[in-house]
């Protein structure tokens, strides 16, 4: 039985909704890691499916659907990893119903659903809910916040998420899913020079490359932060950049380059150069960025540990997407009422 914030000793039984190819990386490996936490139902919307993917990853149970899973007595937080418009109104139930909800990002499909969606957790009382930025939790994003100190005042900061993903049919590439470059790749991008920078920035331009109508296979996007420092983010899904994981801070006294801040486990390399030189740093940690982040989520839901990307910090998150598709001559994803 999982304590609440400041519970003490105890277990988070976690159900998942759906069979999304990301649960076994994101949650049931990263488990079998974290002793707190136990993954014990899966619903899906195809029942059949739920059952095959129960038994090949011996989960006890399965709801016949999901809002059977939430209702469930025997289940202490919901894993959400839907398709993005329907992360918020199935992170909305399961906060109605007194569950912790570990919602895959981007967060919801706009900052108006975020906001209403952080408004419900901070009326429920002890109720944890955490957005899955999984690289904030590892030890690489806290050394690249202490290096970013090192190389004096922020001038400029850039990152960038680039991958091929020429699967057209993909759900990524749906507008009436909450589909996009800017949401799948761009929401790291822009979470990243916004833990790097400082004060939320503006968006000053963007410009987007499209696959079919409103939707972007490809976004470059650029910010102003309140002291003064620019900020760039490079997202695509298909484009002429193949492959780029990278982040940038330079300051004024020297500058500081990360590859791959998403994925330190496989590879991961800082380097800071200033007037006294270069140096480089590997900072592989103890386990994937998956499992740093389910023992954080555990910590907050037992032991009311502080949460890195909170509900708040998503609205804000998504406000800076809305933006850049605005600034690009797009519309935000889901309804605009």
């Amino acid at each position: 039985m999982a304590g609440g914030q400041g519970g003490g000793v105890g277990v988070v039984r976690v159900g998942t909704l759906g069979a999304a190819r990301i649960t076994p990386t994101a949650l049931i490996r990263p488990a079998r890691q974290v002793p707190e936490v136990v993954v014990t139902a899966v619903a899906a919307r195809e029942p059949a499916r739920a059952r095959e993917f129960a038994d090949r990853h011996n989960i006890p149970v399965v709801h016949p659907t999901y809002e059977a899973l939430i209702a469930s007595p025997e289940i202490d937080a919901i894993y959400n990893p839907l398709p993005n418009g329907l992360h918020a109104p199935w992170t909305l139930r399961a906060i109605a119903a007194g569950k912790h909800v570990l919602c895959e990002k981007p967060f919801t499909s706009n900052e108006a659903e975020a906001a209403e969606v952080a408004e419900a957790a901070s009326k429920a009382a002890g109720v944890v809910v955490m957005e899955a930025f999984h690289y904030r939790y590892h030890p690489l994003a806290r050394r690249m916040l202490i290096a970013a100190g090192e190389i004096g005042e922020l001038r400029h900061v850039e990152a960038a998420l680039c991958f091929p993903l020429p699967r057209f049919s993909d759900i990524r590439y749906r507008f009436d899913l909450a589909g996009g470059a800017t949401m799948d790749a761009g929401c790291y991008a822009i979470n990243c020079i916004r833990m790097l920078g400082q004060g939320e920035p503006k968006v000053t331009a963007a410009r987007a490359k499209l696959h079919g109508a409103d939707v972007d296979r490809a976004m470059i996007a650029d910010f102003r932060f309140p002291g003064g420092a620019t900020g760039r983010i490079r997202a695509s899904l298909w484009s002429a950049q193949p492959l780029r994981v990278s982040a940038k801070a330079t300051g004024e006294r020297g500058e500081m380059r990360v590859l791959n801040y998403l994925a330190p486990q496989a590879f991961s390399l800082l380097s800071i150069r200033t007037t006294e030189g270069r140096r480089w740093e590997r900072v592989r940690g103890q386990g994937t960025t998956y499992t740093y982040q389910l023992r954080a989520f555990a910590g907050a839901v037992l032991r009311g540990e502080p949460v890195i990307t909170s509900a708040d910090d998503a609205v804000a998150n998504m406000r800076q997407i809305d933006d850049v598709y605005r600034a690009a001559g797009l519309p935000p994803r889901g309804r605009q009422d």
